[in-house]
């Protein structure tokens, strides 16, 4: 047991250790509580993994809850996006769904309890006068003058704030609890506040909501949840959510924090991606350069890859920042098992092969060498090609094995080819290679003796297909853009970060694919088919290039 429990993380050791100390008669229940007021991020993905992982592991159970207590910013549009995103992760709630506004009533009763117990007063203060009572982490705040209102008078006012009497912001309900407390937020916390605002579940029922900080641990309680795993930032908000455990005589869920997921090059800020997207810098929440759930799978990562690079991080007690590169090796190394391996030129040279008489033919090739289940295709080959004009150069330096004047290469799959002759336009660039095949040296029955060392890919010019292909770099060019006090997050962001090419040429198979399916386009990186896609002109996102620099870096 003591070597299983040295291979567990901290938060795993800690469940071990209840359930071997029969607390919670060896319970495990979970959740994870998105507030329903945007679309969920990496980040959200390292918090799903963890809860749903944890609780499999140790055969508990985990409920998906949504903490919707701001109807302003809150939508059954989000709520149903979150629904979907945990799923495609692959994890499922069962009927374990919920609301913190199924516990409105609850909520009410809670605050009557404190309100009669001494605990809580409503307060007439502006929100400046209350920031401004509260005092700073060195200077202890001051009492409201409300503070010591009468237990029968904050009933009525509260009531009539429940009533809808009160103008909005007027009032609210603080708990009292200690304002020389080296904890600012145990400084008489505001619970509950007037809103005039329509929910996305409870309608105009409500017009006084509670505030997260007396929502969340409180749910919590009601589902009796056993552990509530929650990101540092919430490490404060502990000792409040205890002492409401404490005067509510509720259930003790006990709240257990661990490091947040900082990626480089990115941001994870609701409120800065929204920026993003309502200035125009994205074309939306599910642009593939967004670190959203919805935009990484539009760009063709793959729900392993995730849970992969989740579990490869780790969980850790202190915030650091992981290389991106690891992410993009997960995704590239999920991809590498699943994907055909397809021809795809980007930027297209003509090759005419001269001596070509057979009008057509078909070449076989293998789908994916990593899964031979995948099996082979015929690709359609002519005396008309199309090769990328990265694979030709005129002067080309030592050992350059692609194609130039006067050089053999084999296309892949098919014959060795000789460049003869070169064709310019009027400005001199290179719009067509004049070539001679030898017929002998067809792949898998060369009888030919001819060597050669470099081997490139084509499409046939008479079958192949345009297409648009979407070219991605970092959205950001800093490792850290959201932490420079002198400089916007936006003073970073990447002008190159997207490259459309209108017009390349693909195999004629590729448009059997559908939306969302992955391919690895031969040399050239992964790519899955976009959104955008007609059956008259297909897009390809690029996910991820082939080259593994975060691998060759931790070797190097």
């Amino acid at each position: 047991m003591s070597d299983k429990k040295e291979s567990l993380n901290f938060i795993e050791q800690i469940i071990a250790e209840d359930i071997e100390n029969g607390k919670h008669s060896g319970r495990v229940h979970t959740r994870f509580p998105p507030e329903p007021n945007g679309y969920l991020h990496i980040g959200h993905a390292k918090s799903i993994c963890l809860n749903f992982g944890v609780a499999e592991d140790f055969n508990g159970l985990t409920n998906l809850r949504f903490d919707d207590t701001n109807p302003v910013t809150e939508s059954t549009e989000y709520v149903d996006s979150i629904k979907e995103d945990v799923k495609w992760l692959g994890f499922d709630w069962g009927d374990r769904e919920y609301y913190s506004s199924d516990y409105f009533d609850k909520f009410y009763e809670y605050a009557i309890k404190l309100i009669k117990d001494g605990l809580a007063y409503v307060d007439d203060s502006t929100s400046e006068e209350i920031a401004s009572m509260k005092g700073t982490p060195t200077k202890p705040g001051a009492d409201s003058p409300y503070r010591n209102r009468s237990v029968e008078e904050n009933l009525s006012l509260f009531e009539g704030m429940k009533a809808g009497q009160y103008e909005e912001g007027s009032k609210v309900l603080r708990a009292k609890i200690d304002m020389s407390s080296p904890n600012m937020l145990m400084r008489d916390p505001v619970i509950y506040r007037i809103k005039f605002a329509h929910h996305h579940r409870t309608g105009d029922k409500w017009c006084i909501y509670p505030m997260y900080d007396f929502a969340h641990g409180q749910s919590d309680s009601i589902e009796e949840i056993t552990h509530s795993l929650c990101t540092l930032e919430f490490e404060n908000h502990r000792p409040l959510y205890n002492w409401f455990i404490e005067k509510l005589e509720i259930f003790p869920s006990r709240q257990i924090e661990f490091a947040r997921l900082n990626l480089s090059y990115t941001i994870v800020s609701k409120r800065k991606l929204l920026q993003l997207v309502n200035e125009g810098i994205v074309s939306g929440w599910d642009d593939p350069r967004m670190p959203t759930i919805r935009g990484m799978r539009r760009r063709g990562y793959t729900p392993k890859s995730i849970r992969n690079f989740a579990e490869r991080v780790g969980i850790a007690k202190r915030d650091n920042i992981i290389d991106v590169g690891l992410l993009e090796f997960m995704v590239r190394e999920d991809l590498n098992k699943v994907t055909n391996r397809m021809m795809a030129v980007l930027d297209p040279i003509k090759v005419v092969i001269t001596n070509y008489d057979k009008g057509e033919e078909f070449m076989e090739s293998v789908n994916n060498p990593e899964d031979e289940s995948a099996g082979v295709r015929q690709i359609p080959f002519s005396g008309e090609l199309y090769i990328d004009s990265d694979d030709f150069m005129e002067e080309p330096p030592k050992k350059y094995f692609r194609l130039k004047p006067g050089g053999m290469v084999r296309l892949k799959n098919a014959y060795i080819i000789q460049c003869e002759d070169v064709i310019k336009d009027s400005e001199g660039k290179v719009t067509q290679l004049n070539c001679v095949y030898f017929p002998d040296s067809k792949s898998g029955e060369d009888t030919s003796g001819l060597k050669v060392k470099g081997t490139i890919h084509w499409v046939s010019a008479n079958h192949a297909k345009e297409a648009e292909a979407r070219i991605y770099d970092r959205l950001f060019m800093d490792e850290s853009p959201d932490t420079h006090k002198e400089k916007s997050f936006l003073d970073f962001v990447n002008p190159n970060s997207l490259q459309i090419i209108n017009k390349i040429f693909v195999e004629p198979a590729l448009y059997n694919y559908s939306v969302g399916d992955s391919v690895q386009f031969l040399r050239k990186g992964y790519f899955c088919v976009d959104k955008d896609s007609t059956k008259d002109k297909m897009v390809f996102n690029q996910t991820v290039g082939l080259r593994d620099s975060w691998a060759k870096m931790n070797k190097n």
